[in-house]
């Protein structure tokens, strides 16, 4: 049976050092409810779960976990069956680890570029009222957003979701940056267009950026929310990376900003959702370029080339982290 339609992206866990930093994007700038749990961790809610970004103190500055909401136990069951029969190992949470995640219990094991893959039955919803500037976020069933991904091996990402959660290809994008053609995969494990997005350079091997996240995404409710926090981010003197613009495969209005880790925050407005009846008809395709208009490079900065080189050279002395096991191109119980 298909684990497809029945798995969401449920919270991120980030580490960092930068606390006060990311208690005023994520709180003043973006617009997000903030939990100040201790010196050491800090939660941003879009909804009325406990946690969606759970913010940890540490060294790395980078995303190093992804919980996955898995809607029943047979499901799950399946997952981690599919998972422990590759000979992957799997390992249960700790009861304080899960109560950080807003969670009931929670098991993880590895997943691609050193991100550890965590799933979860049932979440928590918080007794307390949103207090936040943003009117709203969009989750449900579609779960609270994307992460996207550079990597050397763009196929094995794909065939690791496919193993573990039957996810399906939406589209390709195709986009010219000075001559080089940089090749984006779309993967959706539910209605939203897509859960997961893998870049990679065609002909090169290798990674421009630090982080092991390029960026991750959420939603707003509203148009004015998702402009509001753009001009917030603006006037408080945070990165922004690209313009509001639309992208040409699932139409989403959105901007790009940094994060006080790196790695870019996208907030959309108004994508596609392949209900059952686009699910049906919906066609593979290859979309040239990634914006139909805007998306515009704001901060120069941030695109210097001599500086993506440099970090592109240093990639290539660090071996990317994959899962042999779980992706292969063939596994008998993959859709067991």
């Amino acid at each position: 049976m298909s684990v497809f339609g029945k798995v969401r992206l449920g919270y991120l866990v980030v580490e960092s050092q930068r606390f006060r930093d990311w208690r005023r994007f994520g709180a003043d700038a973006i617009g997000l409810h903030v939990d100040e749990l201790t010196d050491d961790v800090l939660r941003f809610r879009l909804d009325g779960r406990e946690c969606r970004f759970l913010i940890q103190r540490g060294p790395a500055e980078d995303v190093m976990a992804v919980g996955w909401h898995v809607t029943d136990h047979d499901t799950f069951d399946r997952v981690v069956r599919r998972v422990t029969e590759r000979g992957v190992p799997i390992q249960e949470g700790t009861p304080e680890e899960a109560a950080l995640r807003g969670v009931e219990r929670l098991w993880r094991f590895a997943g691609p570029k050193g991100i550890t893959q965590e799933i979860f039955t049932t979440a928590v919803d918080s007794p307390k009222p949103l207090q936040m500037i943003s009117s709203g976020f969009v989750t449900g069933d579609g779960g609270m957003g994307h992460v996207a991904l550079t990597s050397r091996d763009p196929g094995g990402i794909h065939r690791y979701y496919n193993t573990v959660f039957d996810s399906r290809l939406s589209d390709y994008i195709d986009e010219n940056i000075s001559g080089l053609i940089m090749k984006i995969r779309f993967l959706r494990v539910n209605e939203r267009h897509h859960s997961v997005a893998v870049a990679n350079i065609q002909g090169l091997r290798i990674e421009p950026i630090r982080t092991k996240v390029q960026h991750v995404n959420i939603q707003a409710a509203t148009l004015e929310d998702m402009v509001g926090a753009y001009t917030r981010v603006r006037e408080l003197g945070f990165t922004m990376a690209w313009s509001i613009g639309q992208h040409t495969n699932d139409k989403e209005l959105s901007f790009y900003c940094a994060t006080p880790s790196g790695f870019e925050l996208e907030v959309g407005w108004n994508p596609i959702v392949l209900t059952p009846e686009v699910e049906a008809a919906w066609q593979v395709a290859t979309h040239q370029g990634i914006s139909v208009w805007g998306h515009r490079p704001v901060d120069p900065g941030i695109f210097d080339k001599l500086g993506q080189l440099r970090q592109a050279a240093l990639n290539l002395r660090r071996p990317e982290i994959t899962v042999p096991a779980l992706s292969t191109s063939s596994f008998a119980g993959a859709a067991s």
